[in-house]
């Protein structure tokens, strides 16, 4: 039977696709044995949605990521340029490419507007968080898929571990 697959935020496998045009690779034994057993989807929804690397910083101005799915709250950049459709757009992509591999766990960027799953920015591009998933998180977590953040490898393996036993 073939391995269940894993939707990965890029950055997180040193793909330099963030807003600034860097990656933010995550070194780990876990990821390192998901690519040695063929699970890995990377995925970066901002540019699959049609963002530029780089591209300004963007931040949800109220609310989280399903605030703006349910059209109560808007992405923008610095600027004040509406970036919505791309977020949303991104999103879409990447559940249909879950969809697509059979993906039940996703481990993605905290703190993006896009992929944050505890916390994405306050929306006034102070640095601070609040609490609350990015736009393609909610997509993911709404569709049944268990999301996860980078610092929670562990219990992102345990989880796939624990669906495969079952399936």
């Amino acid at each position: 039977m073939e391995p269940l697959k894993v939707l990965v935020s890029a950055c997180l496998l040193g793909e330099r696709v963030r807003y600034n045009g860097a990656d933010a690779a995550c070194p780990s034994e876990v990821l390192e044995r998901w690519a040695a057993e063929g699970r890995l989807v990377p995925f970066c929804p901002e540019v699959a949605g049609g963002l530029p690397v780089p591209r300004p910083a963007a931040e949800i101005e109220t609310g989280d990521g399903r605030a703006v799915r349910a059209g109560t709250a808007r992405v923008r950049d610095r600027a004040g340029r509406d970036l919505t459709p791309f977020f949303l757009d991104g999103a879409r992509r990447a559940l249909e490419a879950a969809r697509a591999q059979g993906v039940r766990v996703a481990v993605l960027k905290d703190g993006s507007p896009s992929c944050g799953t505890a916390a994405i920015h306050d929306g006034t591009f102070s640095g601070r968080p609040r609490a609350g998933p990015g736009v393609s998180a909610a997509l993911l977590e709404d569709a049944g898929i268990r999301v996860f953040s980078e610092r929670e490898l562990f219990e992102a393996d345990a989880c796939l571990r624990a669906l495969e036993e079952v399936r």
